[in-house]
Order: C-alpha cells, then structure tokens, then sequence
C-alpha cells in the first residue's frame, strides 16, 4: 500500500468514532500494536526531541525500505507514534521525505491534543523525515 492509501484508512478508521473519548481509546489501542523498538535502541540517541513524554524510534534500511520501531512511555505519545510508523514503516525514504501529512488534520488529532503533545506530534513527523533524508541519501 502507499502512503497515502494507508493514510487515507486511517482517517477511515477514525471517523467511525463520534467522540474524542472513542478517538483517544482507539489511539491507546493502537499503541498497544505498535511493533516495539528493541530494548538496545532505547538511547538517548533514539529519543525524539521536543516530546513532553519519552519517544524512542529506530528506523533501519530493508530491501530499500524504511522500517520503524518506537516506543513511548505514555500511552497517548505511544498511540501517536503508532500512527505514524503505521503510515510510515516499509516505504522508500523518497516517498516518505514527500509525503504529506494532512491526513493528522482530517482526523483532528493536532486540534485535540495539548500544545505540548502537538509540538511532540510535530517532532515525530519530523524525526521520521530526517530518517528518510539520511537513509535516501546513502541510497544515491
């Protein structure tokens, strides 16, 4: 699947919740699915910058393919991560260096979250495309 097909499921996925309480469980549910990032990634080195809460991602090279693996130590941080390493894992480093992400705004996450976790959103979302900079460049 593309990006933006993956993405597109996930704005699926969240409109069929009236609320934000039913949002905010679905997001803790995801995170319980995030694929985990080995315990001997979590340095200091791994820790994304700007989050209120602990955020660890490990991105590596298969087949062309980045793949992430991430960790957090609150549960809403470990839902939002989980979104994005679900929209971003095992796709190229181009791709993803390309990609948007108006599909955060469509499911009103940004909106609904405290301008810390925003911030830390933002950080995520960044961190992944540095990722996919660095890794697209030992590609050329």
């Amino acid at each position: 699947m593309t990006i933006q097909e993956i993405q597109n499921e996930i704005v699926d996925e969240f409109s069929m919740f009236d609320d934000w309480m039913q949002r905010y469980e679905y997001m803790i549910e995801l995170g319980k699915s995030l694929p985990l990032i080995e315990d001997q990634y979590k340095t200091e080195d791994n820790i994304i910058k700007g989050c209120q809460s602990k955020v660890w991602v490990h991105a590596e090279l298969v087949n062309d393919k980045l793949v992430f693996t991430a960790d957090s130590d609150a549960i809403i941080t470990k839902g939002i991560i989980a979104i994005l390493v679900r929209a971003f894992s095992n796709q190229r480093p181009k791709d993803i260096m390309e990609a948007n992400t108006d599909f955060i705004d469509e499911i009103g996450l940004k909106e609904h979250l405290s301008p810390t976790r925003a911030n830390g959103l933002v950080s995520m979302i960044k961190q992944l495309k540095l990722y996919a900079v660095a890794y697209q460049t030992q590609l050329n």
